[in-house]
């Protein structure tokens, strides 16, 4: 007890430092935000395996260590050629990037993007102060989440991304948030997406970093969908393995909307995202695409929620895990649908693959229906790579490795082919093979 309590106490003084460093620079609006989710933090306690939601991820190990919080832009900016790896050819010029919770003016672009549909927390243009007001913290519940509120309380910049009523946004809009650090820092990204009545827009939302530092990444993101928006959100987790990485995205869609969603965790030590989609109305089509990959002794926590409120909507779930070595994952995704939602059209797969005798997965699909007339799927596979398939490729001139590769590869391509910018595909492709040692290359 005596432990958390100088944890928690090192949280308290980061914020109220920020606080005073802030005072008069923000609008009063988001120091009373800040201000109410500091009362909230200081009520809860950070979650422990005896709460069922964290029952398989021990967040001891993130807390344990005394971090230090970005309050100014440190001196030494990483050079472009560092973040490049981390870039994207069709973002190249609509890219908003963050150095340790932080907007840095120099390697950010905005360039392809119309004026004012992207900003940084701290600099949202006055036409969009109301949205942005409206909006912020008003889905990510930070009374009863004890990281959510930290970061609410946190909150000194992140990425504002604001498409108008009817607005087709074709460019995809990066938001890149980088860690590095000679020493472990806590960063708090805080991420607001609003896609106005029919307006059509893609976001990609990444965390990496260009060393292999120890640090602290608490991220919320927001994203609300209005009626007959179309949303597609890339977020990809590639932090260095001596991180960790806990995450918070809420979705609201509303009447007609249409949300995508492709999550990858392939980074940290210890990693867990909470992805909580509220379907609020009729006609929404939802569709959530998540890919985990951890070796050695990393460990990944993939927690998601459906929400099916009213009549009329589909919503459909693939996600994927290949784990090697002594990795840990878990995987938690619920579906509701509520009283009244009829014709609902909900189906919920996990599937994962185990490279070694040490590695584990703890996986629970669950569905809750409380309404006549729907279709509903949900279920779960673990298992290893089949003998009699890596036995058919070696009788084609395969190598028993590289039948192996491309066999964990195919298993992964069913989630990154979905995927339809080309250079995030590629990348991707590259990781995968590079965390997994493998190369499906001919020689």
């Amino acid at each position: 007890m005596i432990q958390v309590a100088r944890e928690k106490e090192n949280y308290f003084s980061a914020y109220k430092l920020l606080a005073q460093t802030r005072e008069g620079r923000d609008p009063a609006w988001l120091a009373h935000l800040r201000e109410r989710a500091s009362v909230a933090f200081e009520s809860l306690d950070f979650p422990t395996t005896r709460d069922e939601e964290w029952k398989y991820t021990n967040v001891a190990p993130i807390l344990k260590i005394p971090y230090r919080q970005v309050l100014d832009l440190d001196a030494k900016e990483p050079a472009v050629d560092e973040i490049a790896p981390f870039t994207f050819a069709e973002s190249r010029r609509s890219q908003l990037v963050f150095v340790n919770g932080l907007f840095s003016r120099k390697l950010s672009n905005l360039t392809a993007l119309p004026e004012g549909v992207v900003s940084n927390l701290a600099e949202i243009p006055a036409e969009h102060a109301s949205v942005a007001r409206g909006h912020l913290a008003a889905y990510a519940d930070y009374h009863d989440e004890t990281f959510t509120a930290l970061n609410t309380a946190s909150i000194n910049d992140g990425a504002f991304v604001h498409i108008p009523n009817g607005k087709v946004v074709e460019t995809p809009i990066h938001l890149l948030f980088i860690s590095t650090a000679e020493e472990p820092v806590a960063s708090h990204p805080r991420v607001l997406i609003v896609a106005g009545d029919g307006a059509i827009a893609t976001v990609i939302e990444s965390y990496a970093s260009p060393g292999e530092d120890v640090y602290f990444t608490n991220a919320v993101t927001e994203v609300v969908a209005r009626e007959g928006s179309v949303v597609t959100h890339y977020r990809l987790q590639e932090e260095s393995e001596r991180a960790f990485h806990v995450a918070t995205t809420q979705v609201h869609q509303e009447r007609g909307s249409n949300y995508t969603s492709y999550a990858i965790s392939l980074g940290a030590q210890i990693a867990r995202h909470d992805l909580n989609v509220a379907l609020t109305d009729e006609h929404i089509e939802t569709t959530i695409d998540g890919l985990y990959i951890v070796t050695g002794r990393q460990h990944t926590d993939s927690h998601t929620t459906i929400d099916h409120q009213r009549p009329h909507s589909v919503s459909h779930q693939l996600y994927k895990g290949i784990l090697d070595g002594r990795a840990r994952a878990v995987f938690n995704g619920k579906v509701f649908v509520r009283e009244g939602a009829l014709l609902t059209d909900a189906r919920q797969l996990n599937k994962n693959l185990l490279l070694s005798p040490e590695a584990t997965v703890n996986t629970k699909p669950q569905l809750e229906i409380f309404a006549d007339d729907v279709k509903c799927s949900h279920g779960a596979t673990v298992g290893q790579l089949e003998d009699e398939e890596l036995f058919y490729l070696s009788s084609r001139g395969l190598s028993p490795e590289r039948a192996r590769a491309l066999l964990t590869y195919g298993f992964a391509e069913d989630v990154i082919s979905r995927i339809k910018l080309k250079s995030v595909r590629e990348q991707l492709d590259r990781v995968v093979l590079e965390k997994l040692h493998q190369s499906i290359e001919v020689s």
